[in-house]
């Protein structure tokens, strides 16, 4: 394992690194081995991406379930392709490695997306959170100080991210940056996930600053990132900078990057290129013929008044800075009704009226004869509540599973926790973490 020093060598030299500032647009409409290999290939070249030495992969699995969510992850067909352009072009050796979300054991959504058999095509395929870590001060970081980075990304030569582009409750889009939040480890993945979301991002990229950037955008996510509707937009994008990627992947969906405040963030603290007419879009398809695909398209639960239920939403600020705790309580909130939504369709427009309330709201709450649900230990009413009873979830920041027991109990929906399935394959696969991890710390004592 390299030290802190070393690795934060890696990463200044990494950062310095000029980047062309090209994005690569290629026709895509299915993942196809052969389409993705030949994109894979002359877009690599063309860029002059040459991965050497220990290749990281970072793809987007933060979630997966064979019945009901399957757009929320890259498709592992088309980094099947990668690996093996990777390895036929020198390097060593190639890991795959996540920190998925909810804080449930990596390697179970890792086998829910069809990830574990990645290892036929030469790779090793990790649990970020399974490994040794070394702590690395961020000099650019505005929240996160010091970041615990996992083996596999602290001694990798050669970073390719592979994001799976979704619209995005909290932050519109999710791309190449938004990504980082899977290289954190469960232990650092809430902190600062409030309103300060957009700067945790950003500080971020400072370890996660990719050598290059694969996008699946063969079928982007809609509505809950992590339980998403899939919509077709047939394409696959390759670039050697991630915010310049990001900058065109903000158009494809039809959103103005400079109103994408973890983009602007990045870019206000000198990541990717010095201005945005540097960038240069190339490939056999326009953004203008994509976004054409996705003009008019709403992904609802980016504002939760517009999902269609008769629960009610009461949204207040946070109660230290007094902004709208985008990234929290509420985030958590949209991620629990969403994914009960996913697993039974219907299921949130049927529920039984009542509100639910996060932050510090200056006003009435009115939930008639139904529940107030106080999501949060900061969520405060100071006006005047009107309802049959008033519960609390307590916590800071609350995160989704953790409402996926009262939610669906207050508002008579069904929740996802009551699977049997899946109950199972979360305790084998906790056991299987709480091994992997002893194992670390036995070898260490060692």
């Amino acid at each position: 394992m390299i030290d802190a020093r070393t690795l934060r060598e890696r990463m200044d030299a990494r950062l310095a690194r000029p980047r062309s500032g090209r994005v690569i647009l290629r026709r895509c409409p299915e993942a196809r081995p052969d389409a993705v290999r030949g994109i894979v290939e002359e877009s690599f070249r063309d860029l002059g991406i040459a991965p050497r030495g220990r290749v990281f992969i970072k793809p987007n699995v933060v979630t997966a379930n064979r019945r009901y969510i399957r757009h929320s992850y890259t498709d592992p067909k088309i980094v099947a392709e990668v690996i093996r352009h990777v390895k036929k072009n020198g390097a060593d050796e190639v890991t795959v490695g996540e920190s998925s979300g909810f804080g449930i054991p990596t390697r179970l959504f890792l086998r829910e997306a069809g990830y574990l058999r990645l290892a036929s095509a030469g790779a090793k395929i990790v649990d970020l959170n399974t490994e040794p870590y070394v702590t690395v001060p961020l000099a650019r970081g505005m929240h996160h100080k010091e970041m615990r980075v996992s083996e596999s990304l602290a001694e990798a030569d050669t970073l390719i991210w592979m994001p799976k582009l979704k619209y995005h409750i909290c932050c519109q889009v999710t791309c190449s940056i938004k990504l980082n939040i899977g290289i954190l480890r469960h232990s650092e993945r809430l902190l600062y996930h409030d309103d300060r979301l957009d700067e945790k991002i950003a500080d971020l990229l400072e370890v996660g600053y990719p050598d290059a950037v694969v996008v699946d955008a063969v079928t982007v996510g809609s509505g809950y990132e992590s339980a998403p509707r899939g919509l077709d937009l047939g394409a696959l994008l390759v670039s050697d900078d991630p915010v310049a990627m990001d900058l065109v992947a903000c158009r494809l969906l039809n959103f103005t990057p400079e109103r994408v405040a973890h983009l602007m963030e990045s870019r206000r603290r000198g990541y990717g290129p010095a201005n945005v007419e540097d960038v240069r879009v190339e490939g056999d398809v326009t953004i203008e013929e994509l976004a054409a695909r996705t003009a008019g398209h709403e992904s609802e639960y980016q504002d939760i008044q517009k999902v269609n239920t008769p629960i009610k939403f009461y949204t207040g600020t946070d109660p230290d800075r007094g902004r709208l705790c985008h990234g929290g309580c509420l985030a958590a909130v949209k991620g629990c009704l969403g994914t009960i939504d996913a697993r039974r369709p219907g299921s949130v427009a049927r529920a039984k009226g009542g509100a639910i309330v996060t932050g510090v709201v200056d006003g009435d709450v009115d939930a008639g004869d139904g529940v107030v649900l106080l999501v949060g230990s900061c969520t405060t009413v100071k006006g005047k509540i009107t309802a049959r009873k008033v519960r609390r979830v307590k916590g800071c920041t609350v995160g989704t599973k953790h409402l996926l027991t009262a939610v669906p109990y207050y508002f008579r929906m069904p929740s996802p926790l009551f699977d049997v399935r899946d109950a199972v394959l979360f305790l084998t696969f906790s056991i299987d973490k709480w091994i992997r991890r002893l194992r670390i710390k036995l070898a260490f004592a060692k």
